[in-house]
């Protein structure tokens, strides 16, 4: 496979999983993709706010948000968000510690 057919072919199941989490399960919550596969919708839109400020794009979180999720993280979290277990958030914060935290700070 070139190069320009396998960036295709990357970008289409990156638009894949975006219309699946966003369109077709948007059931799941953040929280439970966290504290299971060590990412959520708000990594993603991140890693899309990355992949532009490494081109040069000035792209800030909230731009990004929007840009991933197609509407403002406050019409998300009114639309689809519901409440987590107290179990469910001490999960998170280890979750999130291992996978989000110490992963920025040893790019340091």
């Amino acid at each position: 496979m070139d190069d320009q057919t396998k960036l295709e072919v990357e970008a289409a199941a990156f638009r894949s999983l975006q219309k699946h989490l966003m369109q077709d399960r948007t059931d799941v919550q953040n929280i439970d993709m966290m504290n299971l596969a060590g990412f959520c919708r708000n990594c993603l839109a991140r890693w899309y706010q990355e992949a532009a400020n490494a081109r040069g794009i000035d792209l800030s979180k909230d731009e990004a948000r929007e840009a991933y999720y197609g509407m403002t993280m406050d019409d998300w979290k009114a639309r689809y968000q519901t409440e987590a277990s107290a179990e469910k958030q001490a999960e998170f914060k280890v979750a999130f510690k291992e996978n989000v935290t110490d992963k920025n700070q040893s790019k340091d």
